[in-house]
């Protein structure tokens, strides 16, 4: 493994042509990798993004949009950099191993990392999937009283758990590209809801304001929440060495990175923008969905069920395939073949995963704050700390015996500005780990304290 991470650029080629495999992954054209990318990233987190302009402002709200999505424009093109550099590594888990002094240890560690971080994304799915299905039969549940919100979840959990049951890929590509496209349409509706409906949601009379700036006696915690809400929607590095590792050309990696970049910062701001300005601070709601009113709102969310249900699918499919090819050796017929163990556990493996979300989805039933726990969680990492190492790791590869503090020293002004800023977004990492899990976890209890979830797997009435 190690002599694979450490092998020339031109060796790599060189052996890939001579092995010359029957199914050449490698053929990836930049376009095509531009689509996968933006399907990765037009997901339910966008219509956060009202919310977090509630908390932090007009103003702070767009340069937090605008910074985080230069960052992960710029640690993009030190990850393409990288992988050019040491062609041998095709996943997040390498890169992990490889910055972090060769050690496998970092790589399991790394991997952990993955799995939690995806199964915290699938219970951001039975979240929401459990929202939708009570927007859509609020009529019913006006008529009976109370529909039990933990039903919905576990409708939710379970129509999930059997789209991810398929053993291969060859059929996710489609469906992200379906999912990314409704998802869109459902942002845009939502504007275009927000601007034409009468009143927002739970209008009580009091006029809809909005704020350039923090609102009086907004606190740490909650500004913190609001800022990683976008710094979660932003941060998807953590697929970028596959994606530069089945590609034709690695380096034309950068050009899908800076159209994929602009299209996604016009979309998230203007859907910042546009919701929050018609909504305001006191109707505002995480999704913004939940302060649309009647059929817009249920038209706006249904474009999203896609996206609901099969963007969590794809994250399970992948997490289980990754533990199953752990279990069962290459050449194994479990691996290969229908074999009833094979599939018992291929079917164990899921379903123990959307259990798992489902619980979590139970114990922090609150879109805002689920988003704010993997931030600070695992966006700390794979947001910003790998890449400033990643950094750090290419200059000595470049110059080799030249200390740090020496290169520094001969070093272009613009040189040193790049030393400077990668020290800085080391510490950024370290700060969202650090005081970013503090005041997630904080306004988790706040949340529980104020009633706004109440006790954990309480069958609480159906609202959004």
């Amino acid at each position: 493994m190690l002599l694979l991470l450490d092998k020339k650029e031109e060796d790599w080629e060189r052996l890939s042509e001579e092995e010359a495999p029957v199914i050449n992954y490698q053929n990836c054209l930049w376009q095509k990798t531009a689509g996968l990318l933006f399907s990765e990233y037009i997901c339910l987190a966008i219509m956060s993004f009202p919310w977090s302009y509630s908390v932090l402002g007009l103003v702070p709200g767009l340069i937090i949009t605008a910074g985080i999505s230069l960052i992960c424009l710029y640690t993009g093109c030190i990850i393409t950099d990288y992988c050019i550099t040491y062609p041998g590594i095709t996943s997040v888990c390498d890169v992990g191993q490889h910055i972090f002094w060769n050690s496998r240890t970092v790589w399991y560690l790394t991997a952990v990392a993955f799995i939690l971080n995806n199964t915290l994304i699938l219970a951001l799915h039975v979240l929401v999937g459990a929202k939708y299905f009570s927007t859509i039969s609020d009529n019913y549940a006006g008529q009976s009283g109370t529909i039990c919100q933990i039903v919905f979840a576990v409708v939710s959990a379970v129509i999930c758990f059997l789209f991810s049951l398929p053993r291969t890929f060859s059929s996710m590509l489609g469906v992200a590209y379906v999912s990314a496209i409704t998802m869109f349409v459902s942002v845009v509706l939502s504007m275009a809801f927000a601007g034409v409906q009468e009143h927002p949601a739970g209008f009580d009379g009091t006029p809809v304001e909005w704020n350039l700036w923090p609102a009086k006696g907004t606190t740490y915690v909650q500004g913190m929440s609001a800022m990683l809400n976008i710094v979660y929607t932003f941060v998807g590095q953590i697929t970028y060495p596959s994606f530069i590792s089945q590609m034709k050309q690695p380096r034309d990696f950068k050009k899908a990175l800076w159209v994929v970049t602009a299209c996604e910062l016009v979309t998230f701001a203007l859907a910042g923008l546009i919701v929050y300005v018609y909504v305001g601070n006191k109707y505002m709601t995480s999704p913004a969905f939940g302060s649309l009113v009647g059929n817009y709102k249920k038209i706006a969310y249904s474009f999203a069920l896609p996206t609901i249900l099969f963007l969590g699918s794809l994250y399970s499919n992948v997490t289980s395939q990754w533990l199953f090819l752990i279990i069962f050796k290459e050449g194994d017929k479990n691996r290969e073949d229908h074999t009833v163990l094979g599939w018992s556990v291929w079917i164990g493996l899921n379903g123990l995963i959307w259990v798992v979300a489902f619980i979590i989805a139970e114990v922090i039933p609150f879109f805002s704050d689920l988003l704010s726990l993997m931030s600070s969680l695992f966006d700390c990492w794979f947001g910003f700390v790998f890449w400033g190492v990643a950094y750090f790791r290419l200059k000595n590869h470049h110059n080799p015996g030249v200390s740090f503090v020496e290169l520094f020293k001969t070093s272009v002004w613009w040189v040193k500005l790049e030393f400077i800023a990668n020290v800085i977004l080391i510490f950024m990492g370290l700060y969202i780990l650090g005081p970013g899990l503090y005041a997630t976890i904080k306004s988790i209890v706040l949340s529980y304290q104020s009633g706004l979830y109440g006790l954990v797997f309480e069958c609480t009435p159906s609202t959004v």
